[in-house]
């Protein structure tokens, strides 16, 4: 069951991401696109994205598990109709298209981990589902710029990835949809995990928003670096001097995906849910302090391009994937309160993503440009010295709560 759920998790959302990042494997600044056309595209896409976050917050928390594989096929049904607009209608309409791909896909996240939460084993699977998305990014970026080389036009690129992806994608659903309920065992060891109404989500963050805002705050700074680094990592391949070959997105993820196994995987070996909570914190500082010491590392000519993007990438998701698979995991068993980790991580995704607005629209055409390595250099300082403080306050709440019990 163990290979099951993890083989079926992983290639589901792998394939969702098949759906959505292919599209910026390509530049967009030959005729009929205008300058900052790229980062326009992006942006709405991510306001959708967000947009769906926010939504979810409600929707994932009370969603039934019987409903899940039904809602998802639908949600990427809508995401591959959007591609097909976004080439068969002008650039003007783009926009929305983009709009409507972020939209309907920024709930396959939740869907997919509600299978995986409150077991035993939930590090390792949640871990397995969000490496899915570090090898996923670069694959896709990469089979978007096969395509290109192909011939494929770049309106029609996207949607021909998204045939690309589409029967893999409903052969892993299908088999996350035969993914059994948690065993007893689970229950008594995680707490059972629930559908949340209205009433249970305000009562979980009364008592426990101490702990969740500063993890949520660190979480948003990271996704900020995380998402510039994801959507225009070709452009900082070419800043960096290396634009390389359409292999170059897949090879340099792949070594981040393998970096995140043995330290996120071996927590689930801690059986103690408060020393778990503050390992998954202590890992989440390590990342950020490795995103510090390989930007300086870049700057004093000490590192290449490719050990930059594989060391910085590793120092992002070491705190993004922890908060998905550990620190929120681990919370809710030491509470054994109704709730489920849907709830937290789309309130988490939420905050992020709307960062991630603000940036794009104070910064976008920047980011589009050769001015995005200082950019990302200056931002990458700033965001692992606040997030590392963030994450020390989240750690002293939780002494304080353990304390007052």
């Amino acid at each position: 069951m163990a290979v099951w759920c993890t083989v079926s998790a992983f290639g589901t959302y792998a394939c969702m991401y098949g759906f959505r990042k292919p599209f910026t494997a390509g530049v967009y600044v030959d005729d009929p696109f205008s300058p900052g056309f790229k980062a326009s595209l992006i942006g709405a896409q991510v306001l959708g994205y967000t947009l769906s976050k926010l939504i979810g917050i409600r929707v994932i928390a009370e969603m039934p598990p019987r409903r899940r594989i039904a809602t998802l096929l639908g949600l990427i049904a809508v995401a591959q109709a959007a591609w097909v607009l976004f080439g068969a209608l002008p650039p003007s309409f783009a926009g929305v298209c983009l709009f409507l791909n972020g939209l309907s896909l920024g709930m396959v996240f939740g869907l997919v981990l509600g299978f995986l939460e409150g077991r035993r084993l939930s590090e390792a699977f949640i871990t397995g589902l969000c490496c899915s998305f570090i090898l996923a990014d670069g694959i896709s970026k990469s089979v978007g710029l096969r395509l290109l080389e192909a011939g494929v036009p770049e309106r029609w690129m996207p949607a021909a990835a998204g045939a690309v992806f589409a029967l893999p994608l409903w052969g892993f659903a299908s088999m996350l949809g035969r993914v059994p309920p948690p065993a007893e065992s689970d229950v008594i060891a995680r707490s059972e995990r629930l559908p949340m109404d209205q009433v249970d989500r305000w009562g979980f963050l009364r008592r426990h928003g101490g702990i969740v805002v500063p993890i949520i705050a660190a979480y948003t700074l990271v996704t900020l670096l995380r998402s510039v680094r994801a959507d225009f990592s070709r452009e900082l391949w070419q800043a960096l001097g290396a634009p390389g070959a359409a292999s170059v997105f897949t090879r340099s993820e792949a070594w981040v995906t393998l970096a995140m196994i043995l330290p996120l995987g071996l927590i689930v070996r801690i059986a103690d849910h408060r020393k778990a909570f503050y390992g998954g914190l202590g890992i989440s500082c390590l990342g950020l302090a490795l995103v510090v010491a390989s930007s300086l590392a870049w700057q004093w000519h000490r590192i290449g391009a490719f050990g930059f993007m594989v060391a910085i990438g590793i120092g992002l998701y070491l705190p993004y994937i922890a908060v998905h698979a550990t620190v929120f995991e681990r919370l809710i068993a030491l509470s054994r309160e109704r709730a489920n980790l849907g709830f937290l991580m789309y309130l988490a995704d939420t905050a992020g993503y709307i960062g991630v607005c603000a940036v794009m629209a104070m910064k976008g055409r920047s980011l589009g440009t050769t001015d995005i390595l200082p950019l990302f250099l200056d931002g990458a300082s700033l965001v692992a010295i606040l997030g590392i403080g963030c994450l020390v306050a989240a750690a002293l709440a939780l002494r304080r709560s353990m304390g007052a019990r």
